[in-house]
């Protein structure tokens, strides 16, 4: 083995801020980051996967729910997760890009919400000690969506 790259990391096991489950589309990547670091997200485990939430909302089939799952359940073991922050983004080619909305971003970013607010109730269902953050992006900025605990007026734990 060769050392091609050089730099110094904490060993020390780490606590999570956040899990962020979000679309690997790189579009979206450096102002979602900047986002993150606003609201004070330092230390997160990024799982990236196509379409998102959508893997819990919608998936194409059960299994991808359940390595989502799997994913968030670990990240709370491995680094006592107590946020997961869920992230859509606009012409998502796992929902068939803004084309599937007849070009529509109204009727998307509509469309997105409800995904959100689905995929929110599933992970709340499934593992109901963990708290829920659920975010649109576009290309204008990051729109926040209010998960079902947020609605009934339970504050997220």
């Amino acid at each position: 083995m060769t050392k091609v790259f050089h730099f110094d990391a904490a060993r020390e096991r780490y606590h999570c801020d956040a899990a962020i489950v979000w679309c690997f589309d790189n579009r979206f990547h450096l102002g979602f980051a900047k986002f993150l670091k606003r609201i004070g997200i330092e230390k997160s485990d990024v799982i990236k996967i196509a379409g998102g939430a959508k893997c819990l909302a919608s998936p194409a089939s059960e299994a991808e729910r359940e390595f989502l799952l799997q994913q968030i359940r670990t990240s709370i073991r491995l680094h006592d997760t107590k946020l997961v922050i869920l992230m859509v983004h606009s012409d998502c080619g796992g929902y068939g890009g803004l084309e599937a909305f007849g070009g529509d971003s109204g009727a998307e970013a509509q469309h997105h919400e409800e995904e959100l607010q689905r995929a929110a109730a599933f992970l709340q269902g499934a593992i109901p000690e963990i708290a829920v953050q659920s975010y649109f992006v576009d290309f204008e900025g990051v729109w926040a969506v209010e998960t079902a605990k947020e609605i009934a007026g339970i504050a997220p734990s």
